[in-house]
């Protein structure tokens, strides 16, 4: 059996610890089944986002008249738009000839599964690769999306991010298309193809939009939408898909009245949320412990309940984000190859993890919303602060309260921050010093799956540890989430670049 230092399993966010390791010189093994880079750059956040902005511009140039600006009428240019996502997701075949050069580090290609504890084969195209193993694992297989049950389904057929980053992506935008899911994923695929031209259905079971966000900008984005001309049905359940005269069918019932809707249009796309992807890695086998149907269960330590195997990313369930990925990687990357002792090790919080939904316009939070930390026992302040009452906000042609705002959620007993919404022009900038303001300072070690520890972590928890980010320093910018992609990161990973 051959044996490694350390195997990491996909090429997203754990190629930051892949990264420490080789510049350890440690023998390292990565394995990938798809191309190299994870979701965010080949069917996520990135490729979306090069989307997104085409649609933001077009929206824009429809409001310019309100400030005084004539242009003519604006379309999206499809085959360059297209060329522009296909060009960053084809960058995974760079990522793949950067690691190609690494002497100490062995690819392979294929489907990694675990036969024992520690112990992995690779399912390839021409059969099994022998058994190997490591003394540290790494998981980063990241998630898919999660399709609903409804009758016809897979006889209809239907895209996914996973197939329409793929086989089935549009030479141009579709004529009518109904998105079923009215999370981030499906409300900023809604906003793109509807500024693309296309009529767009969005079907959603909760009884609000981005059931995660604060109530307030939930409302917002809903009548956001809806001037917008994308028809949302809340409070839906699914009943049956069908093909009819080269069209799919969508049959679908209101939740509380059972009244059934019939919807065509020329595609379907599931954007439902995401579902772990452990039992194709055959995680029991391994002694993984599971949780939450099925995501990996951690520690604050990103340590699972099997000694040198840790998972990171998508697939321990806290949070979908690249960002949050990347802030994951990087706590493992210190402990395993920076921290000289246990007491130098950070730990991942995951009560601040910032989200940005790059809708029309954008929605960031970070933080309790108010209904969140009402349950929670605080008694809050709320402030709110309207895009028109501001001088910029009114050059920008923003003069209603609709047109935006930012909500504040504080403690009132002590003046905390507990939450910041924020819903409007550039509201992922906006959030990012709030963000800074409320990693800032000292936070105590919280336990997270208390009976996941080894012998330091157990030693760590006994001493109540502390770790204070001082603001005046430039670790406080390096160790403080950034949401991904957004220019905030300009700022930010400037401290990168240091000499």
């Amino acid at each position: 059996m051959k044996t490694y230092d350390l195997i990491v399993i996909g090429t997203g966010a754990g190629n930051i610890v892949l990264d420490a390791a080789l510049a350890k010189g440690l023998k390292c093994a990565v394995i990938e089944k798809g191309r190299f880079g994870g979701t965010c750059l080949n069917r996520g956040c990135i490729p979306t986002k090069v989307l997104v902005t085409a649609a933001d511009y077009l929206r824009q140039i429809e409001e310019l008249p309100a400030i005084g600006v004539i242009v003519g009428k604006a379309t999206m240019d499809w085959p360059v738009i297209s060329r522009r996502v296909w060009e960053k997701i084809n960058e995974s075949k760079e990522v793949e000839t950067y690691y190609q050069t690494f002497s100490n580090l062995d690819i392979y290609r294929g489907e990694a599964f675990f036969v024992a504890e520690k112990t992995l084969k690779i399912r390839q195209t021409e059969g099994y690769t022998a058994e190997i193993t490591a003394e540290k694992i790494v998981v980063d297989i990241g998630a898919q999306t999660k399709l609903p049950q409804v009758s016809g389904r897979d006889e209809t057929g239907y895209l996914s991010s996973e197939s329409l980053f793929g086989e089935k992506y549009p030479k141009q935008p579709f004529e009518s298309l109904i998105i079923i899911g009215g999370g981030p994923i499906g409300c900023e695929f809604a906003h793109i193809f509807s500024a693309a031209g296309t009529k767009v259905t969005l079907v959603q079971h909760n009884v609000r939009l981005l059931p995660k966000a604060d109530e307030e900008v939930s409302a917002q984005i809903l009548a956001d939408m809806t001037k917008m001309g994308i028809n949302v049905h809340l409070n839906a359940d699914l009943v049956e898909m069908s093909k009819e005269q080269g069209q799919k069918k969508l049959v679908f019932a209101n939740r509380s009245t059972g009244q059934t809707t019939i919807i065509i249009a020329e595609e379907i796309m599931f954007a439902s949320g995401i579902e772990p992807v452990t039992e194709r890695l055959q995680a029991a086998q391994g002694g993984l412990a599971l949780e939450h149907g099925g995501w990996i269960k951690t520690n604050e330590f990103l340590e699972t309940n099997v000694a040198g195997v840790y998972a990171i990313g998508d697939v321990n369930g806290k949070a979908a984000f690249r960002h949050k990925a990347n802030y994951e990687a990087e706590i493992l990357a210190h402990n395993l190859f920076e921290a000289q002792e246990p007491r130098a090790w950070r730990w991942a919080r995951y009560d601040l993890v910032p989200a940005v939904t790059f809708t029309y316009p954008q929605i960031a939070q970070v933080g309790m919303t108010e209904k969140e930390a009402q349950q929670q026992g605080y008694n809050i302040k709320i402030g709110k602060q309207f895009y028109s009452n501001t001088a910029k906000g009114y050059a920008l042609g923003l003069t209603k309260q609709s047109d935006g705002f930012i909500k504040l959620i504080v403690d009132e007993a002590t003046d905390n921050l507990l939450g910041v919404h924020i819903i409007g022009h550039e509201a992922a900038l906006l959030l990012q010093p709030f963000i800074n303001l409320m990693n800032a300072g000292e936070v105590q070690l919280k336990p997270i799956n208390e009976e996941i520890a080894s012998e330091p972590v157990k030693e760590l928890r006994k001493q109540e540890i502390t770790r204070y980010l001082d603001p005046h320093k430039v670790q406080s910018i390096s160790e403080t989430m950034t949401p991904h992609p957004s220019l905030a990161e300009v700022a930010m990973w400037v401290q990168y670049y240091l000499k």
